[in-house]
């Protein structure tokens, strides 16, 4: 049989074909996340979706995964990158206690490759369902000379809503309010320039081997999934009045903390209150990285915080628990004439 002939488009380093087989070899993942609010199948310019009831704010949010990717490539490990996109999305939108409605995403690469697209793809739609979330469209675009061969680039927008009653804003915190943690599961989705220049170029470290301080190898700990709050955050909603909340993503809690906290307030930090993961202390020491720096580029092992009453505090903890996400105090709200600020402490 005579071996079909590429077009000149394929032949520039576009295949349409590869791209409609990878949609439709898709289609049926990506309708297993449609609730009865889809009002569109995948392939419509648009993608259609049900307004929500009287009283509701919708709130969008949108990311990427950035260099992440370059670890997923040389892993060849692409199921979770979607889940970490999908996670750290959902995660900006509960910050003022929005749940997400629908998702869209953009994948642009020099060439497809059909199991590297159904590979993120799939990572997308079970982070969706895991958060309740519908995979509503997206682009996928060719691009040769753009992008370097064999990477490409995964971002997207997520929409949310909330009832105008549970917004939460960060108004409302006062000195003496108490901060509480929860864990991250390692990088999440930032600071992995500087992490894959300490790891790879500095200290030589392959992918597969084992990283330092664990049993695990370099590609588990750098891919470890982005964790979404979801879940416990939403339990937690349920018996108190959250003052506010911080996905704590590129700046880390330095940064991001006080994006959320009023005029004549600050949060002060105690750093002994929780153990830094070994991956952290492994970057601090073989780069030679400042401490302070650290605590600006990582999460240094915390991935989300909540700022409460004192009275609420054994309540959060014990719902949070309950959720399988235990909760550690690590800070308080004090007051300062200066701008709002966060100070690390022993």
């Amino acid at each position: 049989m005579a071996k079909k002939k590429k077009s000149a488009y394929a032949e520039a380093g576009v295949d349409i074909d590869e791209m409609m087989n990878s949609l439709g070899a898709i289609k049926r993942m990506v309708k297993a996340t449609a609730t009865k609010d889809v009002l569109s199948n995948i392939g419509s310019f648009g993608g259609l979706f049900r307004a929500p009831g009287p009283g509701s704010i919708l709130v969008a949010s949108a990311d990427g995964v950035g260099t992440k990717l370059n670890v997923a490539v040389m892993a060849n490990r692409h199921h979770t990158v979607g889940q970490c996109l999908i996670n750290h999305c959902t995660n900006d939108i509960l910050v003022q206690g929005a749940t997400p409605m629908f998702f869209m995403d953009y994948l642009g690469t020099a060439k497809l490759k059909g199991p590297v697209f159904k590979d993120v793809i799939a990572g997308l739609c079970k982070a969706c369902r895991e958060n309740g979330c519908v995979l509503l469209g997206g682009e996928t675009a060719e691009m040769p000379g753009l992008y370097p061969a064999g990477e490409y680039d995964l971002v997207g927008t997520i929409v949310g809503s909330v009832q105008r009653k549970a917004l939460v804003t960060g108004e409302q915190i006062r000195p003496k309010d108490v901060v509480i943690g929860l864990k991250s599961t390692g990088l999440h989705t930032n600071g992995f320039s500087l992490a894959r220049r300490v790891i790879f170029d500095k200290a030589k470290l392959g992918i597969h081997d084992t990283f330092p301080g664990t049993k695990k190898s370099v590609a588990d700990v750098l891919l470890a999934v982005h964790r979404s709050y979801l879940k416990p955050v939403l339990a937690l909603m349920k018996p108190i009045r959250i003052r506010g909340m911080a996905h704590i993503t590129g700046g880390g809690l330095v940064d991001n903390i006080p994006r959320i906290l009023p005029q004549g307030t600050e949060v002060v930090i105690d750093r002994s209150t929780w153990k830094v993961p070994p991956l952290f202390q492994f970057i601090g020491d073989t780069g030679k990285v400042d401490r302070d720096e650290m605590y600006r580029v990582f999460n240094m092992g915390i991935g989300y915080t909540i700022i409460v009453r004192p009275k609420d505090v054994a309540t959060t903890l014990k719902v949070l628990k309950a959720a399988r996400q235990p909760g550690t105090i690590i800070g308080h709200v004090g007051a300062t004439s200066a701008k709002p600020r966060v100070r690390l402490v022993e």
